[in-house]
């Protein structure tokens, strides 16, 4: 009798050892879920949730554009902006403008005195003279030579001297020209003249100073065609076209937003950057306060769709994910357990799912959410960073 008691033993513990291991593991297996599940939850009690002034929205239709990143600078093209200098030396005699102000075409910045002026118009004066007096002999040597009373060879003399005389003239001229100069009297003044119309840059050149040739005295800019130079990167490129509209912001003054549209991409690389300089126009009501050189960062409007969205403020991050929070529905299974801590702490609980953000416009944001949720789900818009704060095992993150 006692051996066949020992058998049973024998055979019995096993499945009671198998039975526990089972148990435990269940357990081990149900605590796990809890405490993912609770990772995921916060619960805020009547008072919290009045303080944070917590509000709920749902999943909206949104028209928002898809944009392009891109930083660059303002600048102007080259035939709006021009560096001046003298066609020959001379001392500065007067400078007639200042720094900053406006000038329109052919205003005279300054004036450099040179003699080799008054050389120019005196070569002028005597072959205009010689003209005169070698166009008569001309017209007498013609006739003669016509009626055979002169050789044809003295004819063909003047004629020589006369086309030489007219040659030296224009000569002079298109010098005196070319300096602003005068083909009357004998001034040794060479004007130096704006040949845009815009606003004095750098002054380069001190009265008293010898101005040498080549060497730049003013710098003149016309605002009014003012154009963005962005650098895109060659993944975007495929998405930039002309005619698209740029909205930017300048860099150290982003309080005032502008509007440009692109006009020109270029085919080259900048360097070794592996960025592309996309041009676009700035509109002129906006150019006219802006200078050459300013710093930007502007986003490039690609398409415009409607797309599921949320209030910006609705998306949190925490980590490397991104979050919506809802308000979760208490189970009826957790009703029965929980019901007095309920009826004490009136907590409302709210759960974070998973979500990609797409693009961000007009305050709003572009959402997929991860996993399904209730089509009737009451989402958090406002109050959702501090949800996260608050919430279970939260870490860092930022908003």
């Amino acid at each position: 009798m006692k051996h066949i008691k020992n058998r049973v033993a024998y055979y019995i513990l096993p499945v009671v050892l198998c039975m526990i291991i089972t148990s435990c593991n269940d357990k081990k297996t149900e605590e796990t879920h809890e405490e993912e599940k609770a990772e995921n939850e916060v619960a805020l009690t009547a008072a919290q949730f009045k303080t944070v002034g917590i509000e709920f929205g749902k999943l909206e239709s949104r028209n928002l554009n898809t944009v392009i990143k891109a930083n660059g600078y303002t600048a102007v093209p080259p035939q709006n902006m021009a560096n001046i200098s003298t066609l020959i030396g001379g001392t500065v005699k007067d400078i007639l403008v200042l720094e900053g102000t406006f000038v329109n075409k052919g205003k005279v910045l300054a004036t450099i005195q040179n003699l080799e002026v008054v050389e120019m118009q005196e070569d002028y004066n005597s072959a205009i003279a010689n003209i005169e007096y070698l166009q008569l002999e001309y017209n007498r040597q013609k006739t003669l030579s016509d009626e055979n009373v002169n050789p044809r060879k003295t004819f063909q003399e003047v004629k020589s001297k006369l086309a030489v005389e007219r040659a030296r003239a224009q000569a002079a001229k298109n010098k005196l020209q070319a300096l602003h100069v005068s083909t009357n009297g004998a001034n040794a003044l060479v004007p130096i003249v704006s040949p845009i119309s815009g606003y004095v840059g750098k002054i380069s050149v001190a009265k008293g100073a010898y101005a040498e040739t080549g060497t730049i005295l003013f710098e003149v800019v016309d605002n009014s065609q003012m154009h963005l130079d962005l650098n895109v990167y060659e993944k975007d490129l495929g998405s930039i076209s002309i005619g698209q509209e740029v909205d930017f912001v300048l860099t150290n003054q982003s309080n005032k937003a502008i509007k440009g549209k692109i006009f020109g991409i270029n085919k080259s690389f900048s360097n070794e950057s592996k960025t592309v300089a996309v041009h676009a126009k700035i509109n002129p009501g906006d150019a006219k306060d802006l200078i050459s050189g300013m710093y930007v960062s502007a986003n490039i409007n690609i398409t415009n769709a409607t797309v599921p969205a949320l209030p910006k403020d609705a998306v949190v991050r925490n980590g490397d994910k991104y979050y919506v929070y809802i308000q979760e529905e208490v189970h009826e299974e957790k009703e029965e357990q929980n019901v007095k801590k309920e009826e004490a702490h009136n907590e409302i609980h709210f759960k974070a799912i998973e979500v990609i953000p797409g693009t961000t416009d007009l305050g709003y944001t572009e959402v997929k959410f991860v996993e399904e949720i209730p089509s009737e789900a009451k989402i958090v818009i406002k109050g959702a960073f501090y949800l996260l704060s608050a919430m279970k095992g939260g870490g860092e993150h930022e908003h």
